[in-house]
């Protein structure tokens, strides 16, 4: 019997399950099948493209290897088999349903020319996709047959057929098209945050070099000649020599005093001996605006992220002082559960952003490098909250 006009209707309508898959195939066409079919029919042509596409960048990069224009040749042709492959991911989400995650970008940071060629030439995702062009194109072929060849003289049974045929193209898509397992795709975000914290390093050592350069140094060489002209007139002029005595004496003050600020810039002391609680306080005490801080720890945690909780709590409150215009901030820190986090808060006028020169896209990456996360709320006209998290780990005790 065949089916009612509410049937097909109903079935048309049919909703594809959870995981992309459509409902159980039928009798009759609705507008999976339909969808099926379309597939089917294209997967010769687009299955030769990529046939035809995999071949000719294989071996042309293999037969040019022995030039300097091989190696760059072959990473260009990768990176058209991931273009390839975000076609075909299109392709069968409209007409096949399957729902699959566009994979994680291939450079994430700026490398050289070698870096990039390396990268590309390691890239798993070109390759499969590389894979999946060889071989289907006999697959293309047979599936372009039997569903023309249907269309004529299996037209009633044509939906199961068609049903399993697209079934077999799904977990293909799925297998080769898919992005990376979970662990490639960490494997990936480690690399990009091992360049993070690595240019992070570099700038901060530029930032200490520069200090001592133009603040510390620059005053002790000053006291040096000071003191040599001090020395010189010792004799002829005591009086003389004791001023330059005393103002030696001044810039020595001068002097330990940037060398304490960089230290405590590098990593206070209080923070070591006394913890958050100690160390947030004395930052609130600099801050322009009055700051309640409520830090509440059953026990302080590692080195590193206590000190990355500092520095970031620091900066936040820098940006209060300068940009805000706040008349009050506060700042709350709390364990739950695995993670340490963190919320700055102010009543300033808002309108913050993550490109808006304040630095808050550095510490979002500074954060992001220890797998943490930092989130920005901060509307026209305030107020201003900002949450971090970070990872709890234990501090290790210290050893007798």
């Amino acid at each position: 019997m065949s089916s009612t006009p509410s049937a097909q209707a109903a079935a048309a309508a049919a909703p594809t399950t959870d995981d992309g898959r459509p409902p159980p195939a039928r009798f009759g066409y609705d507008r999976h099948t339909w969808r099926e079919i379309a597939f089917l029919l294209t997967n010769f042509p687009v299955a030769l493209i990529g046939f035809l596409y995999a071949v000719t960048t294989v071996s042309t990069g293999v037969s040019l290897s022995v030039t300097v224009i091989g190696l760059p040749w072959l990473v260009v042709g990768l990176s058209g088999a991931r273009w390839l492959g975000r076609q075909e991911r299109a392709r069968a989400r409209a007409l096949l349903g399957v729902r699959i995650d566009e994979p994680s970008p291939l450079y994430r940071r700026k490398e050289s020319t070698l870096g990039r060629i390396w990268t590309g030439l390691r890239d798993p995702v070109a390759w499969r996709t590389m894979l999946y062009g060889f071989i289907r194109l006999p697959w293309g072929v047979a599936t372009f047959a039997v569903t023309l060849v249907g269309l004529l003289v299996l037209w009633p049974v044509l939906p199961f057929v068609v049903r399993a045929l697209t079934n077999a193209d799904r977990a293909m898509v799925r297998g080769l098209l898919s992005p990376s397992d979970e662990l490639e795709r960490r494997i990936a975000e480690l690399e990009s945050d091992r360049g993070v914290v690595v240019d992070t390093a570099a700038a901060d050592l530029r930032r200490i070099e520069r200090d001592l350069h133009d603040g510390a140094q620059a005053r002790l060489v000053a006291l040096a000649m000071g003191l040599g002209l001090a020395k010189e007139k010792l004799l002829e002029d005591p009086e003389a020599a004791a001023l330059m005595v005393d103002e030696a004496h001044g810039e020595v003050k001068l002097a330990l005093q940037e060398l304490r600020d960089l230290a405590r810039g590098i990593h206070p002391a209080v923070l070591t001996d006394r913890g958050l609680d100690a160390a947030l306080s004395s930052v609130a005490s600099r801050c322009t605006v009055p700051v309640k801080v409520t830090v509440d720890l059953p026990a302080r945690p590692a080195a590193a992220i206590e000190g990355i909780a500092y520095f970031t709590v620091s900066e936040l409150l820098q940006n209060v002082s300068k940009h805000s215009g706040a008349r009050m901030a506060s700042v709350d820190v709390w364990r739950t559960e695995q993670r340490l986090l963190i919320q700055v808060r102010d009543d300033g006028r808002g309108g913050a952003r993550m490109d808006g020169g304040t630095g808050m896209a550095g510490l979002s990456e500074r954060l992001g490098a220890v797998d943490g996360l930092f989130v920005l709320d901060s509307p026209p006209g305030g107020p201003t909250t900002v949450t971090a998290e970070l990872p709890w780990r234990e501090r290790e005790r210290e050893r007798a």
